[in-house]
């Protein structure tokens, strides 16, 4: 399934909406891009709301892990929203789990932050 995303912000954060398989094809550094732009424009919330996806490769996992490593090198956090059942067992196998703050609902981070 072709990857497709919505971005978005408000006063708490920049919001990417991912829909699709994230396997870090030609859309992953547009991706990344998205993340840099939100550096740029003053952001260091980020929320990547993961409802959407069905699938994540190696290569999903490492484009997460560069999106989180660029907002935390200027201070900023990245968090994720809505995993399925099958992404959230993904991000305890790969302990990610313990890298990123997952909340169950963009509504859920908008209420705790």
């Amino acid at each position: 399934m072709k990857l497709n995303y919505k971005t978005s912000k408000d006063d708490k954060a920049h919001y990417l909406a991912i829909e699709g398989d994230l396997i870090g094809d030609e859309v992953g550094p547009k991706l990344v891009e998205v993340v840099s732009d939100a550096i740029q424009e003053g952001g260091r919330t980020f929320v990547i709301d993961l409802s959407e996806v069905r699938y994540i490769s190696s290569s999903g996992i490492g484009l997460l892990i560069t999106m989180l490593t660029k907002m935390r090198n200027v201070g900023g956090e990245v968090y994720l929203t809505s995993p399925s059942e099958h992404v959230k067992k993904l991000l305890i196998i790969t302990k990610l789990n313990n890298i990123f703050t997952v909340y169950d609902s963009v509504e859920e981070f908008k209420t705790k932050n």
